[in-house]
C-alpha cells in the first residue's frame, strides 16, 4: 500500500498533550495528532487552535484524532474526513487518565464559554 504524501507511520507523538498549551500553561479541548511529524495540537474547539496553526505553518495536511476511540483523519488540504488510514506508532491517543477537555488542573470552571 502506498501511503499519501503526509503521513509517516513510523514518527511517534510528541507527547501526551497539546505542545504549545503545554508550554504556555494553557489547556484544550480535545487533541489532535499531524500524521506527518507526530505534533500534537488542540482541536478547532478549543481556545487556541494550535493543530490547525501547526498545519498551516508546516504544510502538514493530514491530522488523526488523539480521542480515545477515535481513529478518523482530517486533510487540511481538501477538507475531507476519513473514517480510519495508516496504523501510526502508538500510542495513539492520551493517557485514558487525562481528561477532555485537559489536562486536569488548568481547565478554567466557565471552560464551556471559551469553547469555538
Amino acid at each position: 500500500m502506498t501511503l499519501p504524501a503526509g503521513i509517516d507511520p513510523a514518527v511517534p507523538p510528541s507527547g501526551d498533550g497539546c505542545v504549545e498549551c503545554d508550554a504556555a500553561g494553557g489547556w484544550w479541548f480535545h487533541l489532535r495528532r499531524c500524521a506527518q511529524c507526530g505534533h500534537i495540537g488542540c482541536c478547532d474547539s478549543s481556545p487556541a487552535q494550535h493543530a490547525t496553526a501547526h498545519a498551516g505553518a508546516t504544510g502538514h495536511p493530514f491530522v488523526q484524532s488523539y480521542e480515545p476511540g477515535e481513529s478518523w483523519f482530517w486533510n487540511y488540504e481538501t477538507s475531507e474526513m476519513y473514517e480510519s488510514g495508516p496504523d501510526l506508532t502508538p500510542p495513539l491517543d492520551h493517557p485514558a487518565d487525562q481528561p477532555s477537555p485537559g489536562p486536569a488542573g488548568r481547565v478554567p470552571a466557565n471552560w464551556t464559554e471559551a469553547l469555538r
